[in-house]
């Protein structure tokens, strides 16, 4: 079978295997769709809001709107404005909500048993580890790379990620604070193209492209979230980056680097940039990268 037919087949047996065909999902009186709902509102401790949930479950508004309206109607859920932005509304479950939540959680714990049951010590190793290695692939091929402004709050959600990992990575540590205040404090912050990289509406991954000299771009700020390393993200971020600079009329790129983080070292080489001597005077970076961007003319047939 090809790629998208074991893909299919695997959606039609799992999804009849857990009810997700079923009006009543769990015996809980409500279609899947509605029951994930529940289950996400339910999830962080003051609710969520409306926004969050649309960007989480990549829903439409309208669609969205129809359901929470059956959840209230059912008294589930309440919808209010948001206390610190009342152009936001904020969803939180009712009493009876959180008793459906938890129901929801213990029946798909015991459906979660019962289908692994029949299975080995060992089958059940290789399910789990097969499971997982496809959540995260998956994700990975359904992650948004969108341009941001850089001073926009989920970028600079990212970028202090991208900090705080390089505090923790550093044998002396890193001076985040600092690294912050002249981040924003830099002239040229509104002229990087700042790309996203996004999952169930939160940040996984960021890069930035800015101008060194006509013809020449910095790669900066690349971080990807630890949880999504080996699904092909990085590589995937380095060649949207390449092509913003591409399409900025760089011919070179260049990016320097920290010798601690040996895996983003190895997979710039297997990009195909090489080594250079320093060109700023970044105190952090130990190792400073070169790749040609300009296109190679194609090798005549024989």
């Amino acid at each position: 079978m090809t790629e998208t037919e074991v893909l299919r087949r695997f959606n039609r047996t799992y999804t009849q295997r857990i009810g997700a065909l079923d009006e009543s999902f769990l015996g809980l009186g409500m279609p899947l769709g509605l029951a994930r709902l529940v289950f996400e509102v339910g999830s962080g401790s003051g609710g969520c809001t409306v926004l969050g949930l649309r960007a989480r479950l990549g829903l439409d508004s309208g669609h969205l709107a129809r359901q929470l309206r059956s959840l209230e109607e059912r008294g589930l859920v309440v919808v209010r404005p948001d206390p610190a932005d009342r152009r936001r509304r904020v969803v939180t479950l009712t009493r009876q909500g959180q008793a459906v939540r938890r129901t929801l959680d213990d029946r798909s714990e015991e459906l979660a048993a019962r289908l692994v049951a029949p299975l080995t010590e060992r089958q059940r190793r290789r399910l789990t580890d097969a499971l997982a290695t496809a959540d995260l692939l998956v994700r990975a091929a359904t992650v948004e790379l969108v341009e941001v402004d850089p001073r926009s709050p989920m970028a600079r959600a990212a970028v202090g990620a991208y900090f705080a990992e390089l505090d923790a990575r550093f044998p002396a540590g890193f001076d985040v604070a600092a690294a912050e205040a002249d981040d924003l404090a830099d002239p040229d912050l509104h002229a990087t193209r700042f790309v996203l990289a996004t999952s169930d509406g939160e940040p996984v991954a960021c890069g930035g492209v800015r101008e060194l000299e006509p013809g020449v771009g910095e790669i900066k700020r690349m971080w990807v979230h630890d949880g999504w390393r080996g699904a092909g993200l990085g590589s995937r971020l380095l060649r949207h980056l390449e092509a913003v600079a591409a399409g900025m009329d760089h011919r070179i790129v260049r990016l320097d680097t920290n010798a601690t983080l040996s895996e983003a070292i190895a997979m710039y080489e297997r990009a195909g940039y090489r080594p250079i001597e320093r060109y700023n005077d970044n105190p952090y970076a130990q190792a400073f990268f070169e790749k040609d961007l300009t296109p190679r003319p194609a090798r005549p047939s024989r």
